[in-house]
């Protein structure tokens, strides 16, 4: 978060790069960013997996996929809760994530904003439609109370902060997230 495409900030290179030293999970990198083009390099070489851009930040995005990918990363394209899905049809065979916001980006603890639903609905049909694997992750307000409906909606990588920080024993949410799941 840059402060400007987002209010908030947060951290940065230094930070990744002290994370990958322990990391044994795959690092994805969501860049809530203006002009993302000039820190894909410095994302990439500070141990970024797959980094994640917002269309709406992104005036050239197919050239954008096309330098994440050029450092051998998997690129992902978030949206925000008003954009609609078919603003992806033109890149959708170049990506390898969506990222559908389901709350506002900027701020943790927000509540999920239920219309997103239609929105996982429709572009799990377009991907499944095209024989596509992408993954299709949620970002926003997910809970225990509403990952099973989600997941149910289309999407099958979820993130969770709020709801997972905020109790005492991490592990014993996220294993009941999973359970909610199957």
């Amino acid at each position: 978060m840059d402060g400007v495409f987002v209010p908030n900030i947060s951290f940065g290179f230094p930070v990744l790069k002290a994370i990958k030293k322990h990391a044994k999970k795959t690092i994805d990198v969501h860049l809530m960013i203006v002009n993302p083009d000039q820190y894909i390099e410095e994302f990439a070489k500070s141990g970024a997996d797959v980094i994640t851009v917002h269309y709406e930040a992104c005036p050239h995005l197919h050239r954008t996929i096309q330098l994440i990918h050029s450092f051998g990363l998997k690129a992902g394209v978030a949206l925000n809760p008003h954009t609609d899905v078919s603003v992806l049809n033109s890149v959708i065979k170049d990506i390898d994530m969506v990222l559908i916001m389901s709350v506002n980006p900027g701020f943790g603890g927000q509540n999920f904003i239920p219309s997103v639903l239609d929105k996982i609905s429709t572009l799990r049909q377009s991907i499944d439609d095209k024989n596509l694997n992408i993954r299709l992750e949620v970002d926003g307000g997910i809970k225990l109370d509403n990952i099973a409906e989600v997941s149910k909606a289309g999407a099958d990588t979820f993130v969770s902060g709020s709801a997972i920080f905020r109790e005492k024993n991490y592990q014993e949410v996220i294993s009941k997230m999973r359970q909610s799941l199957n």
